[in-house]
């Protein structure tokens, strides 16, 4: 068989002729589609060390709130508040939870809202979990309230999630929210308000589990409940403190920081006493403010951290910066 020599120059040709080619061929071609939107974040948690314990803030997702209709001043207002802060309406508010470790207890207060609140909220095991711990290896639970976003996680058909926690909170709200004559009394667009709070709770209560509060006082060596009523008539507030460091969980002192550290005056509708909670949120804010200590609450911005400071008649509040725990 013979042999045809190609030339270099000959080469170079049918090279440049086959890669011109598959230009075109692929400009003919159907163009990949691009990847689709993900829509979802990592499971929410935050931890840092206070002292010798270790604070792992668990983000439980949010909540649309229209709060220029649910705050007590003109809706304008509101609304020039949140354009302040590059915010709009239905204002994604977080619902966050705080798990305490002392070393010798493990320590969650509140427990999101799990399936109470709709699709957007519910994600506590998840950021549980992702944390490294397991529902299980939970010693105690404080309650700062009985609303059902604080109170929903509890349990899942009517299971106990944490099945070895001793659960706790505020005698008065236990006597109002799980009342069945209340329940009972209760208008159609109400009893919400009690139903959630009874199927979170009674697993607990029915196993002997629940422990009511009647008075400030420490509930583990480091943690102790302060009693703030207004937004409900048992809420209360943690006082977390080791080491000459302290932190203060504001349960819902406060829902909408982009309009209650400028003016801590302003209520909101969920408030069973709004003037009483407006005394309370302004006392904490100021003893914040003097102490320089940190606070956190249910509804401030993941990771709901930071400190308080005072700006003229109003406060600002500084967030934490994100840091390894060391």
């Amino acid at each position: 068989m013979s042999h045809i020599v190609r030339s270099p120059r000959f080469r170079s040709r049918s090279l440049l002729a086959a890669a011109v080619a598959a230009v075109f061929a692929g400009a003919m071609a159907p163009a990949q589609a691009a990847a689709p939107f993900a829509k979802f974040q990592a499971p929410g948690f935050y931890r840092t060390t206070l002292g010798d314990f270790e604070v792992t803030v668990l983000n439980d997702g949010t909540l649309d709130l229209p709060v220029s209709k649910l705050l007590k001043q003109p809706e304008a207002k509101t609304k020039a508040a949140l354009d302040k802060s590059f915010l709009k309406e239905p204002l994604q508010t977080s619902v966050n939870a705080f798990l305490i470790n002392t070393g010798s207890k493990l320590v969650l207060i509140d427990t999101g809202a799990a399936g109470l609140f709709g699709p957007t909220a519910g994600q506590l095991a998840a950021s549980l979990k992702a944390s490294g711990y397991t529902p299980d290896q939970v010693d105690e639970i404080y309650i700062t309230h009985m609303h059902s976003d604080h109170v929903g996680g509890l349990a899942s058909k009517d299971q106990r999630v944490f099945p070895n926690a001793i659960v706790r909170a505020g005698k008065q709200d236990a006597d109002y929210y799980l009342n069945q004559a209340n329940l009972d009394q209760a208008k159609p667009d109400d009893k919400s308000a009690f139903e959630g709070p009874m199927v979170s709770l009674t697993p607990y209560v029915k196993a002997e589990k629940f422990q009511p509060i009647t008075a400030n006082g420490e509930l583990v060596p480091g943690i102790r409940s302060q009693f703030n009523g207004g937004h409900t008539l048992g809420h209360i507030s943690y006082v977390v403190e080791s080491k000459g460091q302290k932190l203060v969980l504001l349960g819902d002192l406060l829902h909408v920081q982009s309009v209650q550290f400028d003016d801590p005056n302003v209520g909101i509708v969920f408030d069973t006493d709004s003037k009483v909670a407006i005394k309370e949120r302004n006392a904490a804010f100021a003893a914040a403010a003097k102490g320089g200590y940190l606070v956190g609450a249910a509804h401030l911005s993941f990771p709901a951290l930071g400190h308080v400071r005072t700006s003229g008649k109003a406060y600002q509040f500084v967030p934490v910066s994100y840091t390894q725990p060391r």
